[in-house]
């Protein structure tokens, strides 16, 4: 591996203020943003350049550039967290830079160097300790984006690129406490279909699962959940997280990674922490009507959905046109609950890391 760039730092004129901060920290999750970004040049003349932070402002593109018009970005998602000593952690980071490498090969992007990634995460960081909060449920939301910036309309990849990381200091995902949420199952619409971009974290496939997460809203439910796209058979994600279900005699089953699902860091965490437990995990293909029959049966006694924002959140209530299921009593299950304290409690520094996920950045 080649050594980690350093990103030379221009700081803002006009920081934010400690009260600015903390009324940041209790905005809606991601519409507050800190001081700074970290951002990178990529070219084929001169391969990754230009590294750099400096403060947040409005970004120019030309009204030809390749993302507006043919899509080629993909993104990430990961936290930043302040442990009760004040440091500050970043939890599987690597990961994260290795699934963006991934997602950029898919949609024709070069990829970001894994060190070039972390020190873009840990030196922003770094210039923006003070906005990571220290409050219960807080943390600072890193968004790394990679974009194709050339002012071309000719359907190829873009001979220019953007490698930008944004920070956002978010509260609780749940302000109320974490409830069991409402699951509409999407009709004839798909997230992903096989051989296109669903294993990759892009734009365009947040934005195909809009219309029938405005539909899951419309039908009293607060998500929505995609079937595959060749049989309309199969349990494949909701719009931003991966599901799994909890059976009576402890085993856990969750669709396997087939191509058309984002193989989500959270998802991996949680199924390492099951298998440590000696849970029996199993990945397949999981037919939503095997999962009525079990959750009208009792057989599966806990749904949850599991992802960067959120962490872990109970599933009550599974919907569509011609059924309606409740799981179990329709409340938080003891497994779904205590996954979720084991996780957060590692990501929080409350409990023993023997996974060695954590990242210490300061």
């Amino acid at each position: 591996m080649s050594s980690a760039p350093v990103f030379t730092v221009t700081r803002t004129a006009t920081p934010a203020t400690a009260e600015g901060r903390a009324a940041a920290a209790s905005a809606p999750f991601g519409t507050a943003f800190t001081d700074h970004w970290a951002r990178a040049t990529w070219n084929a003349a001169e391969g990754w350049h230009g590294h750099r932070i400096e403060a947040l402002a409005p970004m120019s593109l030309h009204p030809a550039a390749t993302v507006l018009h043919y899509g080629q970005q993909v993104f990430e998602g990961l936290k930043a967290y302040r442990w009760s000593d004040g440091s500050i952690h970043l939890f599987r980071p690597e990961r994260n830079a290795a699934r963006l490498a991934q997602s950029a090969e898919r949609m024709a992007l070069p990829p970001v160097p894994e060190e070039t990634f972390l020190a873009a995460c840990e030196q922003l960081l770094a210039v923006e300790q003070e906005w990571v909060p220290d409050a219960p449920e807080t943390s600072l939301y890193l968004r790394p984006t990679l974009m194709g910036t050339a002012a071309d309309l000719g359907v190829h990849p873009s001979p220019e690129v953007e490698f930008f990381v944004l920070a956002a200091p978010v509260g609780a995902y749940f302000a109320g406490g974490v409830k069991p949420v409402s699951i509409w199952v999407a009709q004839d619409f798909h997230r992903a279909g096989p051989g296109g971009t669903g294993q990759a974290k892009t734009a365009g496939n947040y934005a195909a699962s809009l219309l029938p997460q405005q539909q899951a809203v419309e039908n009293g439910c607060d998500q929505v959940l995609f079937l595959d796209g060749r049989q309309n058979r199969y349990v494949e994600e909701l719009g931003g997280m991966n599901v799994m279900a909890v059976y009576g005699d402890g085993a856990v089953v969750t669709p396997r990674l087939t191509g058309t699902i984002l193989p989500g860091v959270t998802r991996s965490s949680v199924l390492d922490l099951l298998r440590a437990q000696g849970r029996d995990v199993v990945e397949t293909d999981l037919a939503l009507d095997d999962l009525r029959h079990d959750i009208a049966s009792g057989d599966i006694v806990e749904l949850f959905a599991c992802g960067t924002a959120a962490v872990i959140t109970p599933i009550g209530r599974l919907k569509a046109p011609e059924f309606e299921v409740t799981v179990g009593d329709g409340g938080a299950g003891a497994l779904t609950m205590g996954l979720r304290s084991q996780l957060t409690d590692i990501q929080y520094g409350r409990a023993e890391d023997p996974f060695g996920w954590v990242t210490t950045v300061s």
